[in-house]
């Protein structure tokens, strides 16, 4: 079904634009919901394990969840995309995570969607939106984002890749490691000190294109889950970048970072939440046919697993009711990323060990479930992090 706002989308069912509900969701924001769920099951879960052992990703099912308007989101309707609200990509998140088996295809979606696309919408300029925001909707082009280094892990400000401005272009110079879609990206997000020193006020941001000369991505780097999201190291050997590629501004990439890091923690949280509800109802079942649902040590279990869900899904609606209201929400996120990341991990143990030995052969789908779970508590930021963050904000710590 087209969207009723406009036909360059083409979500399984059209997003309300108006009565948005914090706590709950209305008849035609379920159908939206249902819709991507819908979908999901039908077009991305055929041959999931076997990918899985091939360390392969889906291009097809990336091309069906652009066709559908999936990987517009967060661009605006100008720029052939969605244009959805922050609840709205919320939902669209947990319905993916819910209805696709695939979670390193989902995850390779958010960081396509909100660690490319995401700082382009906020901090690109014009001519910058309608050069890749059309593209990166419409899957023509593939967004990655490359921030990490070797030495550095999740201490952002950091970086050594340095970017050396000559007349009108910056020459790149340093490598990036564990970058997600990296193998496969046309546009990545990359961050590079322009000032002499180390620090937060020396990285600036930059749109770099694959086919830039000086760029090489390495080959794929094996995982021991989320192989459906393909990573690689990238290089820079003096990679040519136009001054019109600098994205905010120079000495503004970790206000950039932030941002799409804020987005990341959010909505990668709420795939996870769809995915827990996967496991519950899978380990319920489970239950159910073996005769086990008077066992309190089983069924006690169970009831942790859902009010963590239930606390998880109210703390994203608070972060989405608050970018509604033009309201920033870092320590939010971070809290929320913290608490939803170790319930995944928790949950997906959980229904390894209900499921006794059926759940570890790899048939069964839990195990690869509990290894995709455990990149959770590493990804857009390690939960040391998140607890940093968290712990700067009562005025401990240090800032992150």
């Amino acid at each position: 079904m087209l969207s009723s706002k406009s036909e360059l989308c083409a979500l399984p069912t059209a997003w309300p634009r108006s009565g948005a509900q914090p706590f709950g969701l209305d008849p035609e924001q379920t159908a939206f919901r249902d819709g991507i769920v819908e979908f999901a099951r039908a077009a991305l879960n055929q041959g999931v394990a076997e990918r899985d052992a091939r360390s392969e990703f889906d291009r097809g099912g990336w091309q069906k969840c652009a066709d559908a308007g999936l990987l517009g989101l967060a661009v605006p309707e100008e720029f052939g995309g969605a244009g959805l609200d922050p609840l709205g990509i919320l939902v669209a998140m947990e319905a993916l995570g819910y209805g696709c088996e695939d979670n390193g295809m989902v995850f390779a979606l958010g960081n396509h969607i909100f660690s490319c696309v995401t700082p382009i919408v906020r901090f690109g300029s014009e001519a910058q939106k309608r050069r890749f925001l059309p593209g990166l909707a419409s899957g023509n082009l593939i967004g990655a984002h490359a921030m990490t280094e070797e030495h550095g892990g999740s201490d952002a400000a950091s970086a050594r890749t340095t970017a050396r401005r000559e007349d009108s272009e910056y020459a790149l110079y340093g490598r990036k490691t564990f970058i997600t879609n990296g193998p496969i990206a046309d546009i990545f997000i990359v961050f590079a000190r322009t000032g002499e020193q180390l620090g937060a006020r020396s990285v600036s941001a930059f749109v770099v294109e694959s086919a830039a000369p000086g760029f090489r991505a390495g080959r794929p780097m094996t995982k021991m889950g989320l192989r459906g999201a393909p990573m690689s190291e990238i290089e820079f050997d003096g990679c040519r970048v136009p001054e019109a590629n600098l994205l905010g501004g120079e000495g503004n990439g970790m206000m950039v970072f932030h941002a799409a890091a804020e987005a990341e923690r959010c909505y990668l949280s709420a795939a996870n939440v769809g995915a827990m509800k996967r496991q519950l109802e899978k380990c319920v079942r489970r239950l159910q046919k073996r005769g086990l649902t008077r066992h309190q040590a089983l069924t006690h279990r169970l009831a942790e697993i859902k009010v963590n869900i239930e606390a998880a899904e109210l703390m994203l609606r608070k972060i989405a009711w608050l970018w509604s209201h033009g309201r920033p929400a870092f320590f939010e996120s971070a809290a929320a990323k913290l608490f939803t990341s170790e319930s995944y991990v928790k949950a997906s143990l959980a229904a390894l060990q209900l499921h006794g030995a059926y759940g570890y052969m790899e048939e069964s789908g839990i195990e690869r479930q509990m290894r995709d779970s455990l990149a959770s508590t590493m990804y857009a930021g390690a939960s040391e992090i998140q607890k940093e963050i968290v712990a700067s904000w009562l005025g401990l710590g240090r800032a992150v």
